[in-house]
């Protein structure tokens, strides 16, 4: 995946290969870095952390293979691996799942493109993938924090109809409710953690638990969502037209496996207020800062709202930038289906074997910060050197 001018290549990717991971190039060089500064995002997605996730059991550790020399990165591609041990491809070779496409899931229109597809875990539509999505993620987001001390936070913000912060009579927009502002303000991962399915209100949690362990004993599964703030973000990044940031991020997050939508601010709640009451009108920035940090300086002004999303004209406006991600219920689940043969030859019930997540958005968590951070951390290196490239007046 290419982002701009930073170059993401995820590799092995099957879900029952030996191993998988990815190759990150164009990183700066002299970052210091260590695999236990990246271990601990991998591990916040690994399977098997709970009772509310699949019982894959995997330890997840990474590996850098390349680029870093001395702890710090050497500005060469740089490449990381995490082993596969607890795989069983065994549980896809009966002819049940060899025979019948798993409906809703990627079976059929792998097999429809490229006339073949993997026999075990979905191949290269697993979710497993995804490990080297956050293994860039954390290498991009030390970066960012380091340079510019910028945060990255997501937290499950709905399971199925249940609302971290729903929508009241006295707040009809969420991007209003002054418990949501503050959120954004105060959030932490220590306190999105306290709770398995990672959503920081513990009574609001317990509910969301409850309702994800009910559809896994009933074989089935459930959606939700994924809200993530960008703290902490110069001005200037995002490219006009086709890269503007908000449409880079809605690239990287519906990339990802199981994802049907995304909003940025006010969302399609915005849809539904006039422009007087949705603009965000600027005010003097208090925290206005002529100290120029790594090419970057706080502005002059700041707005007294953010309908915005921290985003206008497709660029950073120095505001919290912040969006959901819609992930889908997941398609594999144990209760009997009705389809068909690949070859549409005869008509039958499909009872998915393997081990999957009932409900994927508690382990999306850490995969939404990753493509924050590798979205973010390209826009930095593209306007950084637009600026060096500047001639001063």
């Amino acid at each position: 995946m290419r982002l701009g001018i930073t170059l993401f290549t995820p590799y092995g990717l099957f879900c029952h290969c030996p191993s998988v991971g990815c190759i990150v190039d164009n990183f700066p060089p002299g970052v210091p870095v260590s695999e236990e500064i990246l271990q601990p995002q991998i591990s916040r997605r690994r399977p098997g952390q709970s009772s509310i996730t699949t019982p894959r059991n995997e330890a997840d550790i990474v590996s850098i293979q390349s680029g870093v020399e001395g702890g710090v990165t050497l500005g060469t591609p740089i490449a990381m691996v995490v082993k596969n041990q607890d795989f069983r491809p065994s549980d896809y070779k009966g002819n049940t799942m060899k025979q019948y496409p798993r409906p809703s899931h990627a079976d059929f229109t792998y097999l429809e493109k490229y006339g073949v597809r993997a026999s075990s875990g979905g191949g290269r539509s697993s979710a497993r993938e995804t490990i080297g999505r956050v293994a860039a993620g954390a290498l991009c987001e030390h970066y960012l924090k380091l340079a510019h001390g910028i945060e990255i936070v997501a937290w499950v913000s709905s399971v199925g109809s249940i609302h971290h912060i729903p929508i009241t009579t006295e707040y009809p927009r969420t991007s209003h409710n002054p418990k949501f502002l503050q959120l954004l303000q105060e959030v932490t991962r220590e306190t999105v953690d306290e709770s398995p399915v990672r959503c920081p209100d513990p009574e609001v949690a317990a509910r969301m638990e409850h309702c994800i362990t009910d559809f896994r004993d009933r074989h089935d599964s459930i959606g939700g969502t994924v809200t993530c703030v960008i703290r902490n973000v110069p001005t200037g990044l995002g490219e006009p037209v086709f890269s503007k940031l908000e449409a880079t991020l809605a690239h990287a997050m519906l990339s990802l496996p199981a994802t049907k939508g995304f909003e940025v601010g006010s969302g399609f709640e915005g849809t539904e207020i006039p422009g007087s009451a949705h603009n965000d009108m600027f005010i003097r920035n208090p925290n206005s800062d002529s100290d120029i940090k790594n090419g970057f300086a706080k502005p002059k002004l700041a707005t007294s709202t953010n309908n915005s999303g921290g985003i206008q004209g497709g660029i950073t406006n120095g505001a919290h930038v912040f969006f959901r991600v819609a992930f889908k219920s997941p398609a594999t689940i144990g209760l009997s289906q009705q389809t068909v043969t690949f070859e549409g030859e005869s008509d039958g019930l499909l009872e998915a074997k393997g081990r999957h997540d009932p409900c994927v958005v508690p382990r999306a968590v850490p995969i939404v910060e990753a493509m924050a951070s590798i979205c973010l951390l390209d826009a930095l290196l593209i306007q950084g050197g637009r600026r060096m490239a500047t001639l001063a007046p």
